[in-house]
């Protein structure tokens, strides 16, 4: 049975193996490609240079969207994290028979197309006037992000100990004292979890920031579709290399932060 057990597990392995290559794959081209010295997407380069790297900092409009999207996402990630709290919260306690409808209602970003989300919110906005404005960039991603914040939060309260809170009840804490100083450390994990996820949501979010842009506000995937779209410029390769460096920072720092390698310690 072991054996059995173990080849199922080695199997496993292989195959999330094979996929994760498979998927990692065109970072292997797009990254050389972002070091090539010559304005063409010839692969492998033929002479290496940082020019794309400098227009990809140096250019207005590079600049404008990367530093745009490094914004926005940090917004995004702040609110979708405070308002995926408080909807885990309510629906972890709430025993109403509504309780699936609200959560149908909240994880629906995740299940319609996004295509469909975006000529919604963006029939909405023109009669808000939100269209090319930043709080309407927040109020979209923040849609998208929210999910996933309430999952990664509902996720830690499944197994938060009701006990903790109860026995500091007991002791005199008020609930306020009691969530800042026995639930909030517990559920420290899954709130940065939340946060990283939105971020990379919102990062990389690129149909509705289409809908939603104007020529003065747009993010980073929207300027590397207008790239694709105007011509060929090797900077997109180093604006997809700073992407993907970028979003596994941000997955090395959730997954290496003190508090969980203290928690794999006691285990």
């Amino acid at each position: 049975m072991d054996e059995e057990n173990g080849g199922v597990s080695w199997g496993l392995r292989i195959v999330a193996g094979v996929i994760g290559v498979w998927l990692l794959a065109p970072i292997a081209i797009v990254i050389p490609l972002s070091f090539t010295d010559r304005s063409s997407f010839v692969f492998p380069p033929r002479g290496w240079s940082l020019r794309f790297y400098k227009n990809l900092f140096m250019d207005e409009a590079w600049r404008s969207a990367l530093m745009t999207s490094l914004l926005l996402a940090t917004v995004v990630a702040l609110v979708s994290v405070t308002l995926g709290t408080l909807a885990a919260f309510a629906l972890h306690r709430s025993r109403g028979r509504w309780t699936m409808v609200t959560e149908g209602l909240l994880f629906a970003p995740m299940i319609l197309p996004t295509v469909v989300l975006a000529v919604a919110l963006f029939n909405i906005y023109l009669r808000w006037h939100l269209v090319g404005t930043f709080i309407g960039f927040v109020i979209a991603h923040t849609v998208l992000a929210l999910p996933f914040s309430i999952i990664t939060v509902r996720a830690g309260l499944q197994s938060l100990n009701p006990d903790f809170e109860h026995a500091a009840g007991s002791l005199g804490a008020r609930p306020i004292a009691t969530f800042f100083l026995v639930t909030l450390p517990v559920l420290l994990p899954s709130i940065l979890a939340g946060m990283a996820f939105s971020f990379m949501v919102s990062f990389d979010e690129v149909v509705v920031a289409l809908f939603i842009q104007s020529p003065e506000l747009q993010t980073m995937p929207v300027q590397m579709w207008t790239s694709i779209a105007a011509g060929t410029d090797p900077t997109i390769a180093a604006a997809a290399s700073t992407t993907f460096v970028l979003t596994v920072l941000v997955i090395l720092i959730w997954q290496y932060k003190p508090g969980r390698r203290r928690r794999g310690a006691d285990v």
